[in-house]
């Protein structure tokens, strides 16, 4: 890698537009869980992941050409994208097949092992240094999804610690994207382009998975279940994945990750209003605890503040 790309302000902190944009798109995670636990009736999991990629291809070809994005121009990305989107898939087939063996309110709390790997990764790949209070952050942050979650949980046994190592592996791999996203040339391509290579390799990949684990669509979907699906098309993966890794191109790819902790703390929240699950005492400390390791993994450095635009210019690039 030549100084010209060298990869710019590794650890720069959050603007406050970034952190605005950060909890719309943990509020739509959130969200998103339950939809697809609503849609699961008639359309198996790993199918909806492949039918969600195929949707959101030419939603993201639609909006990176009206902003002028050139996707089969030779930039160098090929390689890269197509190692990030081998991932990418990946990623999803181990979290989908691990919630056959592993409770959700586990799984979710292993999911968000993500930061840590991020923390790790930009450490090592990036030059990235986490200092002390912020390690402890993600320490606090992760305690509290936990909390809410409600685990440790009782009745463990080998398939349950099989289902929460594969999501511990999907945790990972999303980790290694968001890295190479920010670590190689995919970071000088628009954010479109970028996801494109993931979503055009998952396909495939979560089409074969659906096959071998026999899954079928049963009967035709409701009408609740194609609005979902439509909603996890265009909004979640066209739109929300989209502006995160417009995101990772400009700002701290650990500070970002760490924010992701409040997704499953907004999931809960889903539940109680849509799926009637009780809320417990236990979730405002746990509330407490991911706001406090928020504000502990972004707090002001002595590096310089973004612009509160500079994901404006991102963007238009």
């Amino acid at each position: 890698m030549s100084a010209t790309e060298a990869i710019p302000s590794a650890g720069r902190p959050l603007s406050a537009g970034a952190i605005a944009l950060m909890l719309m798109l943990c509020l739509t995670w959130g969200f998103n869980q339950i939809a697809v636990k609503l849609v699961i009736p008639d359309i198996p999991p790993m199918l909806q992941a492949t039918i969600r990629s195929m949707g959101a291809l030419p939603v993201l070809f639609i909006i990176g050409s009206l902003r002028g994005a050139k996707f089969f121009e030779r930039d160098g990305t090929l390689a890269a994208g197509l190692f990030a989107g081998l991932m990418f898939g990946i990623e999803f087939v181990l979290i989908y097949e691990g919630l056959r063996f592993t409770p959700a309110s586990r799984a979710v709390v292993f999911l968000y092992t993500a930061p840590f790997f991020v923390a790790l990764g930009s450490y090592q790949v990036l030059g990235e240094r986490l200092m002390g209070s912020q390690w402890l952050g993600l320490a606090l942050s992760f305690a509290g999804v936990a909390l809410a979650i409600g685990v440790p949980q009782p009745d463990v046994d080998a398939k349950v610690l099989l289902g929460d190592l594969m999501i511990v592996g999907g945790g990972a791999l999303w980790a290694a994207t968001t890295l190479v996203a920010k670590a190689t040339r995919l970071r000088f391509a628009p954010p479109e382009k970028a996801l494109g290579y993931q979503v055009a390799m998952s396909i495939p990949i979560l089409g074969l998975a659906a096959y071998l684990f026999g899954e079928t669509i049963p009967h035709t979907p409701r009408p609740l279940s194609i609005g979902l699906m439509v909603f996890q098309t265009v909004w979640v993966v066209g739109t929300t994945f989209t502006l995160w890794f417009a995101l990772v191109k400009t700002y701290s790819a650990s500070k970002l990750s760490a924010f992701t902790f409040i997704t499953p703390l907004f999931g809960v929240v889903a539940s109680y209003f849509i799926m009637h699950d009780t809320l417990s005492l236990a979730f405002g400390a746990a509330a407490v605890l991911v706001i406090a390791g928020l504000f502990l993994v972004n707090r002001p450095s002595r590096e310089a503040a973004a612009p509160a635009d500079a994901l404006l210019n991102v963007t238009k690039t």
